[in-house]
C-alpha cells in the first residue's frame, strides 16, 4: 500500500510513518515543518495549500492519512489566519486534489475538542448540554458545570461519538471545519473517511516550549527547569490520555480497513482509562524526581472541565484497543525525548 502521509515529520506522523514502515508500506511524506511544532525547516518541506505540490506527491497513491495541523490551545484569537490556513485550506486543497486523482479512502486526524464540553447528565432533567462556565464562577472556585435547567451539580459521563460538536477554541473550530469538508467530500466522491477524533496524546518526540504543545509537555518542561508542573483550576478536570504509539496504531489499522464508501466515521481515539490532570503532574512529577505540582486555580478562556471519552465504537469496527496504560506511559515519558 502507497500512503499519502501529511504531517509525517511531526509528533504523531512520525510514529505513523514508524509502523507503516514496519509494516512494509510505502509512505510519501508531506510536510511543511512549520515552527510551532518543528525547530528547523529543512529543504525538502512541501506546502500542503500548493495544489500542484499536492498533486504530483499523490501520484500512485492509495490512501491518505492527514495529519497536518497546527494544533494546541495556541495564544489567543490573533493566530486564527494561522489555523484557517493550514487546517482548513490545507484539508481543503488535499481533498481538491484527492478528488481530481480519483483517490477515494482518508484517515483524518480529528480530535476530541471538537466537542467542547464533555458528557453530562442531570439527576432530574437526563443528559443534557453543559453551557460554558461563567467566569466570574471560575473565579469564585467553582468549576463544574452546573445543570442549565435545575443549576444542580452534574454528573461527567463517557462521550460518544453522536455528541453534538461545540468548538469552545479556534483551534477546535478548525478541527470541525477539517471533519465537516471531509465529510462534504465523502458524500460527493463516494470516498471512504475515518475521523480519529484523538484525546490527549502524550510520548515520546512531543514539541516542547511552545504555547502548541500539550500539556503533558509543558509539565515536562517545567521539571526540566526544577519548576513545579502548574496545574489550573483544582486539578480534578478530567481527561482521557493516550499513548502516541497507541494512536499511531489506530492509524494504521483504520488504513488498512476502509470505512463504507460515501460515508463519514468519527471514533474516539482513547485509552479507556480516565485521569484527572493532577494525577498526570503528580505522575510525572514523581517519575521525574521533581516537585510535586502547583495546583493555582483559575482556568484560561477556552477550557472545558470533562472530557472523557467512550472507546466502544473504535474497537468495534477497528479492532483498536489502547495498549499502554497511563502508569508505564507517564513513567516512560518521564525520559522520552522530546523535540
Amino acid at each position: 500500500m502507497r500512503v499519502l502521509l501529511t504531517g509525517g515529520a511531526g509528533f504523531i506522523g512520525s510514529h505513523v510513518a514508524d509502523q507503516l514502515t514496519d509494516h512494509d508500506h510505502d509512505v510519501v511524506v508531506l510536510d511543511a515543518y512549520l515552527p510551532q511544532a518543528h525547530r528547523d525547516r529543512p529543504p525538502g518541506a512541501s506546502d500542503i495549500t500548493d495544489l500542484d505540490t499536492v498533486k504530483k506527491l499523490l501520484e500512485g497513491v492509495d490512501v491518505v492519512c492527514h495529519q497536518a495541523a497546527v494544533v494546541g490551545h495556541g495564544l489567543d484569537p490573533s493566530d486564527a489566519p494561522l489555523y484557517a490556513r493550514n487546517n482548513d485550506l490545507g484539508t481543503a486543497v488535499l481533498l481538491a486534489a484527492m478528488h481530481e486523482l480519483r483517490i477515494r479512502h482518508l484517515v483524518l486526524a480529528s480530535s476530541m475538542v471538537v466537542y467542547g464540553e464533555g458528557r453530562y447528565e442531570c439527576a432530574e432533567h437526563g443528559v443534557v448540554r453543559a453551557a460554558p462556565r461563567r467566569r466570574a464562577d471560575v473565579d469564585q472556585g467553582r468549576y463544574e458545570p452546573p445543570c442549565p435547567h435545575c443549576g444542580s451539580p452534574l454528573e461527567p459521563r463517557l462521550v460518544p461519538e453522536d455528541a453534538p460538536p461545540d468548538p469552545r477554541s479556534t483551534y477546535a473550530a478548525s478541527k470541525l471545519a477539517q471533519e465537516n469538508y471531509a465529510a462534504a467530500w465523502a458524500r460527493q466522491t463516494g470516498g471512504a473517511v475515518w475521523a480519529l477524533r484523538y484525546h490527549n496524546v502524550y510520548g515520546p518526540r512531543m514539541p516542547k516550549n511552545t504555547p502548541y504543545a500539550g500539556v503533558a509537555s509543558l509539565f515536562r518542561s517545567a521539571l526540566e527547569r526544577g519548576e513545579a508542573p502548574t496545574v489550573l483550576e483544582d486539578g480534578r478536570q478530567r481527561r482521557d490520555f493516550v499513548h502516541v504509539t497507541d494512536v499511531a496504531r489506530a492509524n494504521v489499522l483504520a488504513l488498512g480497513r476502509p470505512a463504507a464508501p460515501g460515508t463519514f466515521t468519527a471514533l474516539n481515539i482513547c485509552s479507556g482509562e480516565p485521569r484527572t490532570v493532577g494525577d498526570l503532574a503528580t505522575h510525572l512529577a514523581r517519575a521525574c524526581g521533581g516537585p510535586l505540582p502547583r495546583v493555582v486555580g483559575g482556568a484560561r478562556p477556552a477550557d472545558v472541565r470533562h472530557v472523557v471519552a467512550d472507546p466502544a465504537k473504535a474497537r468495534d469496527l477497528l479492532g483498536f484497543r489502547a495498549a499502554t496504560p497511563f502508569a508505564a506511559g507517564v513513567k516512560q515519558f518521564a525520559t522520552d525525548p522530546l523535540r
